[in-house]
């Protein structure tokens, strides 16, 4: 008797939550399909010519990206520089320029995504 007596509760409790609304019911909330993310960078290729740094990027998405070369020279007195920055448009290249006094350490270029 015991037995049947707390079947019986169960059965109850099982039926009890099972007939609550949809929305009474806590569950795992599934997230929405994320949107592909967007495409975007121009690509770039570098060239150090003695002191001089020559960068080219081409921008085949059709958001612009601003590009902005950046040169750290070798010798301690030369200074550093951050080139202005340019917008390459939907299918366009750009052309960068700089240089130090004397030799170069590192360039690199950096992106942000400029207002259509």
């Amino acid at each position: 008797m015991r037995l049947s007596r707390s079947l019986a509760s169960v059965t109850a409790a099982v039926c009890l939550v099972l007939s609550l609304p949809y929305d009474a019911m806590p569950h795992a909330r599934v997230a929405a399909h994320s949107a592909a993310p967007e495409l975007f960078g121009a690509s770039c290729r570098s060239r150090v010519t003695g002191s001089r740094v020559t960068a080219y990027c081409h921008n085949p998405y059709p958001r612009t990206d601003g590009v902005r070369l950046h040169i750290e020279c070798e010798r301690w007195w030369d200074l550093d520089s951050d080139g202005a920055e340019v917008g390459a448009g939907p299918a366009q290249t750009v052309r960068l320029t700089g240089r130090c006094w004397k030799e170069i350490r590192a360039v690199w270029i950096s992106h942000r995504k400029l207002a259509l």
